[in-house]
């Protein structure tokens, strides 16, 4: 579990967070979501490391993220499992050498060990086979396969994504999502996914909290996102006009 307590954060004067509390537990689909602009990326930021808020705990399991050392951070990073949004693979490396590379940095695994692994992971996001292939052979989907296998490559015990279908066709990114949602479940792994996708939100959404101004103005699940009252976040959520002619339906 990531939990967070009373964050603030500000850049040049000017407070971005204001006392944000949540819980992001282990085994669920996390989901941080919000208008461009709002927070919710500084807040991200802030939970893994990137950034230090003024005021505030990030808790991993108990331990304070922001008062650790670096030694102490590097630990929790190994952790911590990380899927880009633009999947931030290495193009000049083979897609099994792109998902041995953070076995290489973190562990004294040998290379037979490491292309065991990189082959469990392949088979677990149904890229057998594909080692030899560079990004560039690979289809988008392909290549975001490939980042999730090598984000689970250390066996993290947490996970972030940031917009993980972005650039992706709807069908594809049903894909992605229900493979987020079945290593969430399957390694129980503390899964927080950043993304303005409400496909994603109603699709995997077990937990939802929405950023709005640089607070936390509602939280939720992917069935308390449909009934809400909240004005602010039906301005988000219904924003199209489909959304708006599903609402209507819905009601």
């Amino acid at each position: 579990m990531i939990e967070l307590k009373n964050i603030n954060k500000s850049f040049s004067g000017k407070q971005i967070l204001f006392d944000i509390n949540a819980k992001f537990e282990e085994g669920k689909v996390n989901l941080i979501i919000g208008q461009s602009g709002h927070g919710k990326s500084v807040l991200t930021k802030c939970i893994v490391g990137l950034h230090t808020p003024e005021i505030g705990e990030v808790l991993f399991d108990g331990r304070d993220f922001v008062k650790m050392d670096n030694n102490e951070r590097k630990d929790i990073r190994k952790e911590i499992g990380m899927l880009f949004q633009g999947s931030a693979l290495f193009d000049s490396l083979t897609v099994e050498e792109n998902i041995m590379f953070p076995l290489q940095m973190f562990t004294e695994m040998t290379k037979e060990e490491m292309v065991d692994r990189a082959n469990f992971c392949l088979d677990r996001v149904n890229m057998s086979g594909s080692n030899k292939l560079y990004p560039a052979e690979c289809s988008g989907g392909m290549q975001k396969r490939v980042a999730i296998a090598r984000a689970i490559s250390l066996k993290p015990k947490y996970l972030f994504c940031d917009e993980p279908n972005s650039g992706l066709d709807p069908k594809t990114s049903i894909v992605i999502d229900n493979l987020i949602k079945e290593i969430t479940y399957e390694y129980n792994m503390t899964t927080i996914v950043v993304t303005h996708d409400m496909n994603s939100v109603i699709e995997i959404g077990d937990n939802i909290i929405f950023i709005f101004n640089g607070k936390k103005w509602w939280e939720g699940s992917k069935q308390d996102i449909l009934t809400t009252d909240n004005e602010e976040i039906l301005n988000f959520v219904y924003a199209s006009q489909f959304m708006k002619q599903l609402k209507g339906k819905l009601s």
